[in-house]
């Protein structure tokens, strides 16, 4: 009898140990490697951005397909602008179309701007010339920091929906630090994102990536490219008046615009330099 009641103790702790450590598995506090499910999530990022990317090269399409008929040679005009030479064959297509069909060319102008934005796609710069030569400069310098603004927003929503999640998985540790620094400075967010908008230091693509991860509001966010792309717009602006003039795009920025600039991005980070010292004399 004693025998039997030990064997039978030791099957009742043997079907506990491997209960345990079924629990702890579950739990994942013996798992090192990356679960299954992080390479399922990664997929499942890649198809949304992918549907999301078909989507908007649709209604792209649609706006192409919407436009006043053109001839052969204004066809192979009408791309995505890589240098000056392509801005300026573009521009003399649109500005031949915009007091016709004002409506279209507009829509056209914004729908591609947008795009360009949301993906990342280089080429914006030549559409903010562009606007200077098609547009008066109110109109220009409000319709580039709206297309600014809602692209780089919409651009912001993508990295959040796709990138935030496979960032927060595999850079736990940066991410969180990173979280952390913009904690520190949250109500001085709105500063800091027009100062990076006016200088070169970070690009803009890599702005609107990394602000969701770091917790940047999204309604910050847009004021602050709003605002913010305003000054350097205001330079390719400018320079678009004279479009046919120029050979490269750095030529749209001269010594004087750089330097007011600069001027600019140093008032829109004083505010914050100033409250510092403040509250270091109040301490």
């Amino acid at each position: 009898m004693a025998k039997k009641r030990r064997e039978r103790r030791e099957v009742d702790n043997i079907s506990a140990e491997l209960t345990k450590k079924e629990t702890e598995t579950k739990d994942g506090a013996h798992i090192t490697g990356p679960a299954y499910s992080g390479g399922g999530s990664a997929r499942v990022s890649l198809l949304i951005l992918l549907a999301i990317f078909t989507c908007a090269a649709s209604v792209m399409y649609l706006v192409y397909r919407n436009f006043p008929e053109l001839s052969d040679d204004e066809k192979d005009k009408m791309i995505i602008p890589k240098d000056m030479d392509d801005a300026k064959a573009l521009g003399t297509v649109l500005s031949k179309y915009k007091d016709t069909y004002y409506t279209q060319v507009l829509v056209a102008y914004f729908a591609t701007y947008v795009f360009l934005q949301t993906f990342a796609i280089p080429g914006s710069i030549f559409l903010s010339i562009l606007s200077g030569y098609l547009y008066p400069f109110p109109l220009a310098l409000f319709l580039v920091c709206l297309c600014s603004g809602l692209g780089a927003s919409f651009c912001y929503m993508l990295s959040y929906l796709v990138g935030r999640p496979v960032v927060h998985r595999y850079l736990t540790e940066k991410a969180q630090k990173w979280s952390q620094q913009v904690d520190k400075h949250r109500e001085h967010l709105i500063n800091y994102i027009i100062f990076l908008r006016i200088t070169p230091f970070l690009p803009n693509w890599f702005i609107n990536i990394t602000s969701p991860v770091i917790n940047v509001p999204l309604g910050v966010f847009f004021l602050g490219t709003f605002f913010g792309v305003a000054p350097p717009s205001f330079v390719a602006i400018n320079a678009g008046t004279t479009l046919y003039k120029l050979t490269t795009a750095g030529e749209a920025v001269s010594w004087n615009s750089l330097a007011v600039l600069g001027v600019l991005a140093l008032f829109s980070i004083l505010p914050v330099c100033f409250q510092k010292k403040l509250q270091q004399k109040l301490k």
